[in-house]
């Protein structure tokens, strides 16, 4: 389902997916199957979304951005992509981040380009994250560190 006031160019969308009003999509994004994109995304050309994810309004995710299977993007996200940016100056390839499989981010965290969020791993809401984060690891603060550990997704439960 993609709502009536939403702009969404590209096509490689999966089944099931719902995007939301005021989204936009540029037409060489691609987004998996049962994914649901909340009011007020921008998703740009250089993106690829898999199975299963959720991203809450007000993200943008910029070319550079991989997204796996079952992450959850809490609201206000950030992610930047230019490591060095300056008006009307650009790079010639944009760092890439990497949400691995199952990851979790709290919602207004700062996710700083060229870094990997591992597997099922939890970043606090409020957090900036300046460094690789290990997988089923529990990280915030400003700069995020590490202060414990995520059991088995299916308990829900962080360890410290």
């Amino acid at each position: 389902m993609i709502h009536l006031l939403a702009d969404v160019k590209t096509t490689n969308i999966g089944e099931s997916t719902n995007i939301w009003q005021f989204c936009v999509v540029l037409e060489k994004a691609i987004i998996g199957n049962n994914c649901n994109i909340c009011a007020g995304v921008f998703i740009e050309n250089d993106i690829v979304i898999g199975n299963n994810v959720t991203i809450k309004s007000g993200v943008q995710l910029w070319d550079g951005v991989t997204v796996e299977d079952d992450v959850f993007i809490g609201p206000n996200v950030t992610f930047t992509n230019d490591i060095f940016p300056r008006s009307k100056q650009y790079p010639t390839f944009f760092a890439r981040t990497l949400l691995k499989r199952g990851c979790s981010i709290g919602a207004n965290a700062t996710i700083i380009a060229g870094h990997t969020i591992g597997e099922y791993a939890l970043i606090g809401a409020g957090s900036i994250v300046t460094k690789d984060v290990p997988p089923r690891t529990l990280w915030y603060g400003n700069p995020a560190i590490q202060h414990g550990y995520v059991k088995e997704v299916e308990e829900k439960r962080c360890l410290k």
